[in-house]
């Protein structure tokens, strides 16, 4: 048997899986890693963790499987995309904490670009809006306020990266410093028509280019491991961002084909196929690029709050002990009874794009329970796809036919039923809901040479379909009280 190692770096664990060619999962190990919160707004990781906890995942994953090296083939990354590391180039010391993509301290400097006029420029060149979550403005922060690191950069001696350039140059023991398009794509720093790190971005966030990764296609060889961390070489030949690798892993391969991923946030991205798309409120970004061929793109619909919603439920309220309670307790009620809950609670992304918002109850009466609650915050997690795919629709042209999801949040029948219903779409669930990780397996299985895009759409696989049956009136009166309750948690920090 050969096998495919994908390394799946999150926002709250580092996970290995070992796949079988045919998508099949042999194996999987899980490490959760510290979160912290010096300030409010801030969110941070350590990036040893990082790599202590990956490389511990993916040792276990391989020992779980009962295999040795020498049987796999190649390596997949697939990481949390925004987050911003730096480290020395010789020694490989992170010079500071890693800032996570949830982090807003860079709202100053992009409101104050705002201001001076370049949002159009910089979206023209990036697809992005020029919001803190990308990784420019984080990186210009550490800069700016980490003693001695400008200096330090400036002479060549510090590296950037995205979470797949840290792990990259950890598992190859310094010998490379490297991204792909798809994470290169996330940094407001990158030309997505051209393909390069831009001269004038670079400029006006007073980023030096000595920092900066190469940067390659997602399916290419990147290089291979340090021989003492596995017993022998592998190859990595495959890298992307969580939320395009998840879009490669449902097989998501033509033009209109959509997928969101229910995480700790959730990620709706549409294949717009072999040009960029611009639109209002959502993002263009490259979903991957296969080396030798032309990259492909995607519209965005980036939501900071999903899973976490589950997760401020029973650690914030403690409202539930686990967060698989959620589905049973909202569904011993048959509604709301008019609650929503807008999980701003790091502000909003797509389509509103607001570092200012802040998590907002309304329709709160003497009869709102524990279980309304409950059944609100699920019901978030819909209506902000919905509006996501909305800017999305209007944006391509495209009507969108279905919805392919996955995440943790996928296996919640109740919430896929929701978004359905809310959606007025079919969303289907795959047997396989280790998308993210699949894609950067699938994508390191075309790098190695062993797989191609036809063999792996004929390996998705339905679990079950979700059809929409709410009526179309109740559908647009509970969506307008939606967007009413958004309008009450929009700015409330500034």
């Amino acid at each position: 048997m050969k096998y495919l190692l994908a390394l799946d770096q999150g926002t709250t664990s580092s996970r290995a899986i070992l796949f079988g060619l045919d998508g099949s999962v042999v194996s999987v190990a899980r490490q959760e890693f510290e979160q912290y919160f010096p300030h409010d707004g801030w969110v941070e990781h350590d990036a040893g963790e990082i790599w202590q906890s990956q490389l511990d995942t993916a040792r276990e994953a391989i020992r779980e499987a009962g295999t040795g090296p020498e049987d796999i083939v190649a390596i997949g990354i697939t990481n949390q995309r925004e987050t911003t590391v730096l480290w020395d180039r010789s020694t490989g010391d992170p010079l500071y904490r890693a800032i996570v993509w949830q982090d807003r301290r860079a709202a100053t400097l992009t409101d104050r670009m705002k201001d001076d006029g370049l949002e159009p420029m910089i979206r023209e060149k990036t697809g992005l809006v020029l919001d803190p979550y990308f990784s420019g403005g984080k990186l210009a922060w550490i800069l700016d306020n980490v003693s001695g690191v400008r200096e330090r950069a400036d002479s060549g001696e510090v590296c950037f990266g995205t979470v797949d350039s840290w792990l990259m140059y950890c598992l190859s023991d310094g010998r490379i410093h490297a991204t792909d398009v798809s994470n290169a794509s996330r940094t407001l720093l990158f030309n997505i028509h051209d393909l390069s790190w831009d001269s004038e971005l670079l400029e006006i966030f007073s980023i030096p280019a000595a920092v900066l990764p190469s940067v390659h296609p997602s399916a290419d060889r990147f290089c291979d491991t340090n021989p003492a961390l596995f017993g022998k070489a592998i190859p990595i030949t495959g890298v992307a961002g969580d939320q395009q690798a998840a879009l490669f892993g449902q097989a998501c391969f033509e033009p209109g084909m959509a997928k969101n991923t229910y995480g700790t946030g959730a990620f709706v991205v549409m294949n717009t196929g072999p040009k960029p798309v611009l639109g209002e409120g959502v993002i263009t970004t490259i979903g991957w690029q296969i080396k030798g061929q032309q990259p492909q793109y995607a519209l965005e619909g980036s939501i900071f709050v999903a899973g976490a919603a589950v997760q401020w439920l029973r650690d914030g309220l403690g409202l539930i002990k686990e967060a698989s309670e959620i589905e049973q307790l909202a569904a011993s009620v048959p509604d709301t009874g008019g609650v929503y809950f807008v999980p701003a609670l790091v502000g909003l992304g797509a389509p509103y794009w607001d570092p200012y918002a802040r998590g907002t109850i309304v329709g709160l009466t003497r009869g709102t329970n524990r279980a309304h609650l409950a059944r609100a915050v699920l019901e978030a997690m819909a209506y902000q796809t919905c509006d996501a795919i909305e800017a999305m629709q209007e944006a391509s042209g495209i009507a969108l036919q279905e919805l392919r999801v996955d995440g943790g949040a996928a296996v919640n029948d109740l919430m896929l039923q929701m978004q359905a219903d809310i959606l007025g779409t079919p969303v289907l669930r795959p047997r396989v809901t280790e998308t993210t990780a699949l894609g950067a397996a699938y994508l390191a299985g075309i790098g190695v040479g062993l797989l191609d895009q036809d063999t792996i759409t004929s390996q998705w696989a339905l679990d079950r379909r979700f059809e929409a049956s709410m009526p179309s009136g109740e559908r647009d009166v509970l969506c307008s009280g939606w967007k009413r309750a958004v309008d009450r948690s929009l700015n409330w920090a500034k």
